[in-house]
């Protein structure tokens, strides 16, 4: 298993223009799990998680390529993300698969979001 994500992570996709690792923000839903930030799922693809890249360059982005066919130089990324995959499937938060620093998304515009640091800088054993 990889390293767990937590918040504070920094995530990148190959699309943005110029790319650049963004953090990742982890919204707890039921009981808090820290690693020692709250701890990610592979459900973090909500806009609440990640923002923005900043501008979209994917070739498969309708709005991008009318924006290039009238000369714009690009238009705000508005990413729509399918859950992170693999996921560790043996560490369940609140049921859902912790994201770990194997896992990648992507962006039904082509794009591939991939974790860059996971922000873990500790692990604390309760017990």
């Amino acid at each position: 298993m990889g390293v767990l994500v937590c918040d504070g992570a920094t995530v990148m996709c190959d699309f943005a223009v110029p790319p650049a690792p963004i953090p990742l923000v982890v919204v707890p839903e039921g009981a808090e799990v820290g690693a020692p930030a709250p701890a990610a799922t592979v459900a973090c693809v909500q806009p609440e998680n990640i923002i923005t890249f900043g501008v979209c360059g994917s070739p498969e982005n309708p709005a991008v390529v009318a924006a290039k066919a009238v000369g714009s130089p690009g238009i705000p990324c508005k990413p729509v993300l399918v859950p992170w995959e693999p996921g560790a499937p043996n560490v369940l938060i609140n049921g859902i698969p912790a994201l770990t620093n194997a896992s990648m998304c992507q962006c039904i515009w082509g794009g591939t979001v991939t974790v860059v640091d996971p922000g873990q800088t500790a692990v604390v054993i309760a017990g």
